[in-house]
């Protein structure tokens, strides 16, 4: 196919986010201290936050250490028992409040998570109104949290199973949803009566910031809620090695994954994971080839196709694979490169040079390989970090792209021919996180959300997510869920209680 060029945002980039950030109104949210014990601390040394579209710094944040770790622990571990004890009710009106206060500076917010992450504007203001529905959610859910009476099996017993709060506990959040990921575990962790210390990704900090002082003006006291900014590596692992901390949960890579869960052994914590994706989106003959392609663009570029529920192999059947291909391409093209700050955007920036780095490794691996590739070429005003969304067709499953997530907007596209055929191909991988097919036969649904090796399954629909759901994924996608009552049980322990003798 021949490439175009792509409509894009023009020249000057330079200085937008940082014209951005000073019509914020908060000012406070720009301050980067670290909510500790219930203190905004300031340290010496800082940590440099980047423009991922232009490269530019544009704020410091204050870089906390091992020490601070252990000072939010003993914080947590105080304020614990209080917590806990507080009606379910009251956490939720707190909760509540917190989820009021993002929604009236949702502006404010929507414009750091664009300025740090790059996504578009509109995205950022979809994704803090995503991420106050947790809170919402989880407020009255844990009015919910249910135990159960077992009839009894021993004479003049009563067996009663409690549902408890399991106690300080940690999450580690990652850069392409860095508002609603710490409100999906905080939520769900308040909710339950655990204290929780957030440690955002050092590429979005200021977002994260941003939210726990509002959890503050909440009312959430303080050693409940705290966020740590620093270096992953020893936050993480001063983290692991607490044994007061007795939940952990991370979203991000799967190879990190790995390496938190063998590093929780060694004091057996209770871990959640929500590790990568590398989703099949099915078609079939029988489709309307219009509202598929509306579909399809759906499930890849959103976030520019940083999100780990992104179609990464989109198998099309043959009779019409070259009608899908045309549409497809012609869609694409009309997608807007350029800063996310500009309100005509489609396609930001990818937020690390590493990201971008292997979507182009992917697409020169698959050229080389036979793939067809139409991909518009960029102007030189967009740095190292854009990718132009990208058609790849003919893919084979040699190809590197057909069995390695690609986190960005690059499309491969690969023919089939039978519906074994099809599950065989999307189910033979290790990733098992979320699947879509599109079909008008109803009982071939039905049959293909059996089969499918997936978590999540969305049929004939590329929005399926929400706090009601149980997100989470099968194989190496994963362990455990959030959102929904099952990401309630994650920050909860079962307490069996046998009372004897009650015969007098």
């Amino acid at each position: 196919m021949e490439a175009g060029t792509v409509r894009q945002t023009g020249p000057h980039m330079i200085g937008i986010a940082k014209r951005h950030l000073q019509s914020v109104r908060r000012r406070d949210f720009l301050a980067g201290a670290a909510l500790i014990d219930g203190r905004w601390v300031t340290k010496a040394s800082t940590d440099t936050v980047v423009d991922p579209a232009t490269e530019e710094d544009i704020a410091e944040v204050s870089r906390c250490s091992a020490g601070d770790v252990n000072l939010a622990v003993t914080s947590a571990e105080t304020a614990f028992g209080s917590w806990r004890a507080l009606l379910p009710a009251t956490r939720g009106a707190i909760l509540r409040s917190w989820a009021r206060l993002m929604l009236e500076h949702s502006d404010d917010l929507a414009v750091l998570v664009t300025s740090e992450q790059g996504k578009p504007l509109s995205e950022s203001r979809h994704e803090i109104t995503y991420g106050a529905g947790f809170l919402d959610w989880f407020a009255a859910e844990g009015e919910r949290a249910y135990g159960e009476t077992i009839p009894s099996h021993k004479p003049g017993s009563l067996l009663q199973v409690r549902m408890q709060p399991i106690g300080v506990s940690a999450a580690i959040t990652p850069w392409n949803f860095p508002v609603a990921m710490i409100t999906r575990k905080a939520g769900a962790a308040l909710a339950a009566g655990c204290p929780i210390i957030v440690k955002p990704a050092p590429e979005t900090p200021l977002s994260a910031l941003a939210v726990a002082r509002l959890a503050e003006e909440a009312g959430v006291p303080p050693g409940v809620f705290q966020v740590l900014v620093g270096d992953p590596i020893e936050l993480s692992a001063s983290l692991l090695e607490d044994t007061r901390i007795r939940a952990l949960s991370f979203t991000g890579s799967t190879q990190v994954g790995r390496l938190l869960l063998e590093g929780s052994a060694a004091t057996v914590k209770k871990v959640s994971l929500e590790l990568g994706g590398h989703a099949p989106f099915l078609v079939f003959d029988d489709v309307d080839l219009r509202k598929t392609v509306r579909g399809v663009m759906a499930a890849k570029f959103a976030t520019s196709g940083q999100d780990c529920l992104a179609a990464n192999r989109i198998y099309v059947q043959r009779r019409i694979y070259s009608d899908f291909i045309d549409s497809f391409a012609a869609a694409i093209s009309k997608l807007r490169v350029g800063h996310g700050l500009d309100a005509t955007t489609d396609i930001g920036p990818m937020t690390k040079a590493a990201v971008a780095n292997k979507c182009r490794a992917q697409i020169s691996d698959a050229a080389a390989k036979g793939a067809r590739v139409f991909s518009p070429k960029l102007g030189d005003e967009l740095g190292e970090n854009f990718v132009a969304p990208t058609l790849l067709s003919d893919v084979t499953e040699e190809m590197l792209i057909a069995h390695e997530e690609t986190f960005g907007p690059v499309a491969a596209v690969l023919p089939f021919d039978s519906e074994d055929e099809v599950v065989a191909r999307a189910n033979a991988n290790e990733m098992g996180l979320a699947g879509y097919v599109y079909t008008d036969n109803l009982r071939r649904a039905l049959r293909l959300s059996e089969q499918l090796e997936c978590g999540m399954i969305g049929i004939n629909t590329a929005s399926f997510t929400g706090p009601p759901i149980p997100f989470g994924g099968w194989k190496q996608s994963g362990l455990g869920r959030e959102g929904s009552r099952h990401g309630l049980a994650e920050y909860m322990e079962l307490k069996y209680v046998c009372f004897g003798d009650l015969t007098g």
